[in-house]
C-alpha cells in the first residue's frame, strides 16, 4: 500500500495515501470535532466543524474531505481554529431548539466545550412534525440540516424516504414530499435515528415514559436473535427495563446498522402475555404451569405417538429464525437421528 508522510500538529506521521486528514488525526489520537460526518457515509464537509490549517492554503480546509498527500503540514488546533469552531457552534445553535433529550446531543456537547452558553441570535423555530408511525419521531426544531439522515437513507439503505427541501431560511429535512414515513420508501430501520447528531430524529418508544437518554441507561452488548446474520447490538436498560436498542459503528458484522426488528421489536421482553415458564394443558382443557421435565416428556410422547401411528415422515421440524447455528444443527440431528425424518427447515433460510 502506498504511504504518504505528513506533519500533523508537529508530529511526523506515515499514513495510507487516500486517507483523509480526519482519518490520520484519529489514528494519531488527535480529536477533531465533527457534526455532519459519519464514518459509514461519504465525506460531506457541510458543518465546517472539522476545519484545520493546511500550510500553503489561504483558508482552513475541512479535514473530513481533504485527502492526505506527501509533504502536507497541518495544524489541527490553536486559538484561530478554536475561534472558528466556536463561531460554527454559535451559528448552528441559532435555529436549534431541543425539547426532548433522548440521546447525547453532539451540538450541545460542543456548545459546552467551546463555551457557547446562548447563541448570538435566534431564528424562528421550525414547525412540529407529528408522524403517525409508531417508532420514529421527528423534532424539526432540533435539526441542524447536517443531512446525515438523508445521506444515510440514500447511501446505505438506497431509498429516498428523506429529503432536504427548500433553501435558505426555508430549508428543512422531511420525509419525501412531506408525507408520513409510512407513505415513503422508508423501511423503519431507524438508521436515520442512529446517525442524527442532535436527537431531531428519535425513538418514540424511548420517550413514552418520559425522556430517557442513553447516558441514563446501563448498556448490555449482545447479539440480535431475529435472524442468522448475527448483528451486534446494545440493550439500553433503565430500572430493569429495556428502553431502546442501539448499535455501535465499527462493531460486528452490521457496523452499527440494524433492521426494523433488531432496533424496535423488543416490546415482547416486558409484554404481560410473554410466556416465562412451560405450560401443559390439563384434563380440564386449561393450561397449567409445569416443569421443563414434564413439558419435554409430553412433547416426546406426542411425537412418538405420531411416528408410531403414521410413520416418521408425518413429522416435520421447523427452527425459529432466532435460533443460533448451533441450535439449528442440533434440531436437524434430532429430526434425522431421533425421529428419522428429513423434514427439517429453518425460517431464517440463511
Amino acid at each position: 500500500m502506498t504511504e504518504a508522510r505528513i506533519t500533523l500538529d508537529g508530529r511526523t506521521l506515515e499514513v495510507a495515501e487516500g486517507d483523509t486528514l480526519l482519518d490520520a488525526a484519529r489514528a494519531a489520537g488527535i480529536e477533531i470535532p465533527t457534526l455532519c460526518h459519519d464514518d459509514r457515509l461519504d465525506p460531506f464537509g457541510g458543518c465546517r466543524m472539522c476545519l484545520v490549517d493546511l500550510e500553503g492554503t489561504r483558508r482552513p480546509v475541512p479535514a473530513c474531505k481533504t485527502t492526505c498527500a506527501d509533504g502536507m503540514v497541518v495544524n489541527c488546533g490553536g486559538e484561530r481554529l478554536q475561534r472558528v469552531r466556536r463561531t460554527m457552534v454559535d451559528m448552528l445553535l441559532a435555529d436549534h431548539y431541543q425539547d426532548v433529550a433522548v440521546k447525547d446531543n453532539e451540538l450541545e456537547r460542543y456548545a459546552v466545550e467551546y463555551g457557547v452558553e446562548q447563541p448570538s441570535l435566534r431564528f424562528d423555530r421550525r414547525g412540529a412534525y407529528d408522524d403517525r408511525n409508531r417508532f420514529i419521531g421527528f423534532n424539526p426544531g432540533a435539526c441542524i440540516l447536517c443531512d446525515r439522515c438523508v445521506r444515510y437513507c440514500d447511501e446505505v439503505m438506497q431509498c429516498t424516504a428523506l429529503e432536504h427541501a427548500g433553501q435558505g431560511g426555508n430549508a428543512l429535512v422531511q420525509p419525501t414530499q412531506g408525507k408520513s414515513f409510512l407513505d415513503t420508501t422508508c423501511e423503519l430501520c431507524g438508521g436515520c435515528v442512529s446517525t442524527c447528531p442532535t436527537g431531531a430524529l428519535y425513538e418514540k418508544q424511548a420517550t413514552r415514559n418520559g425522556a430517557v437518554t442513553e447516558q441514563e441507561c446501563a448498556k448490555t452488548s449482545t447479539i440480535c436473535t431475529y435472524c442468522g446474520v448475527g448483528c451486534s447490538l446494545d440493550l439500553n436498560v433503565k430500572d430493569g427495563r429495556v428502553i431502546k436498542v442501539t448499535a455501535e459503528t465499527g462493531v460486528g458484522a452490521n457496523d452499527g446498522h440494524l433492521c426494523n426488528k433488531g432496533r424496535f421489536a423488543f416490546d415482547f421482553i416486558h409484554h404481560p402475555d410473554r410466556l416465562t415458564e412451560p405450560l401443559l394443558r390439563g384434563d380440564d382443557g386449561e393450561l397449567h404451569p409445569a416443569s421443563w421435565e414434564e413439558a419435554l416428556a409430553r412433547v416426546a410422547d406426542g411425537l412418538g405417538a405420531v411416528k408410531q401411528q403414521h410413520g416418521p415422515d408425518a413429522l416435520a421440524f421447523l427452527a425459529s429464525s432466532r435460533c443460533t447455528n448451533e441450535d439449528v444443527y442440533l434440531l436437524q440431528k434430532l429430526a434425522r437421528a431421533a425421529a428419522g425424518t428429513n423434514n427439517v427447515h429453518s425460517c431464517a433460510a440463511t
